[in-house]
């Protein structure tokens, strides 16, 4: 069994929560990161919030010699390295596919051509690969994986989803089977990051799970970096005084994990010999509104007078709905533990004792003046 595990991206939001549950299980850790500026700010020295029990390497997964030397000792990777942000990746697209796709090619490269001791790698993956989620035809029962909405049904504000008849279709839990339809580079470059492990784990026996990672929320994701998750974004905004923007009519929903119940869920997967090469969606199999996950931050927050700000446009590539099917890993052994109710109230707590920089109108101008937000 292996013994020590580097985490890429380990100083992030995901990572670090990893990193703690490792050591916390009697793992040797060690952590590479590059501290990404539009993550952590402008830092040299790693965030406070990681513990100095795990081993820090400051570099670039892009940096091969770097890289290899981080791998060396090393038993497991947990994979968790990535430029974020859906939004941000449809005009970055060199930035995000070159450390994405190409970061995690460099990764497998080593794995294959050099003597490492690595036995088992853990990707990070995203239900962003998904497109829109799996739905139901109320009329027939049939299940659908459609495409994105056009455009000409969104200008009209009619944002649900519906099939090629106008028949309004039902979201239902989206299993690891259902389709790829990816609608961003982020998601593009996920999907790529997935199938080149499995593919790479395959032909050379590496063991390789990938793990699909739905809404995650929780303590240390940047409150800062306007092209994280939801939750984060909205906390930052109702921290400022600010109402939560929100795109379309607040109705469309996703699957909020707590980042605890998550990272319990990788480590479950990368010490389970039967998630060999195989993916995974880490999810609750609960669908909310984006509209409600404002509503209840800004009622933690004390600020329920701070309805969200829900301006009837759309943003391009955005999906309506799509929340998971969590039955193939419960099926293994493990299911959540964590309510949204307590989750949000743990993120609440902690962000009042951080500063919290509001860029969401910066964002969104971005956006607009590039054509990625539509009336």
């Amino acid at each position: 069994m292996f013994k020590h595990v580097l985490v890429t991206g380990g100083a992030g939001f995901i990572g670090s929560h990893t990193v703690d549950l490792l050591l916390q299980r009697g793992y040797k850790v060690r952590v590479f990161d590059n501290l990404e500026p539009q993550v952590h700010g402008n830092i040299s020295e790693p965030p406070a919030y990681l513990t100095r029990e795990a081993e820090f390497v400051r570099g670039d997964v892009l940096d091969r010699d770097a890289l290899l030397k981080a791998l060396d000792g090393i038993d497991a990777v947990i994979h968790d390295a990535a430029m974020v942000g859906v939004g941000q990746s449809q005009y970055q697209v060199e930035r995000y596919t070159r450390v994405n796709t190409g970061g995690t090619a460099v990764l497998l490269d080593l794995l294959v051509n050099e003597k490492t001791k690595v036995e088992r790698l853990l990707m990070a993956s995203s239900m962003s690969i998904y497109g829109e989620g799996q739905y139901r035809r109320p009329s027939d029962g049939a299940l659908l994986s459609p495409r994105l909405r056009p455009d000409a049904q969104l200008e009209k504000q009619d944002f649900e989803m519906r099939d090629e008849h106008g028949e309004a279709l039902e979201a239902v839990p989206t299993p690891e089977s259902k389709p790829l339809h990816c609608t961003s580079v982020y998601a593009l470059n996920k999907k790529d990051q997935e199938e080149y492990s499995l593919v790479v784990g395959r032909t050379h026996k590496i063991s390789v799970t990938a793990c699909r990672f739905f809404n995650v929320y929780g303590p240390r994701q940047s409150l800062s970096n306007p092209y994280t998750g939801v939750a984060a974004i909205f906390s930052s905004r109702i921290k400022n005084g600010n109402r939560p923007l929100i795109y379309e009519d607040g109705a469309q929903s996703r699957d909020f994990i707590d980042v605890r119940d998550l990272v319990s869920a990788k480590l479950f997967l990368l010490e389970n010999p039967a998630s060999n090469l195989e993916v995974y969606n880490l999810c609750t199999g609960r669908s909310t509104s984006v509209g409600e996950i404002a509503r209840i931050l800004a009622r933690l927050n004390g600020r329920p007078d701070l309805e969200p700000e829900i301006v009837k446009r759309f943003r391009s590539g955005d999906i309506r709905h799509c929340f998971g099917d969590p039955t193939k890993l419960s099926r293994l052994g493990w299911k959540p533990s964590i309510t949204l109710e307590q989750g949000l109230q743990n993120l609440v707590d902690w962000s009042a004792t951080v500063e919290a920089e509001d860029k969401v109108e910066q964002a969104h101008r971005e956006l607009v003046a590039r054509g990625l937000v539509k009336e």
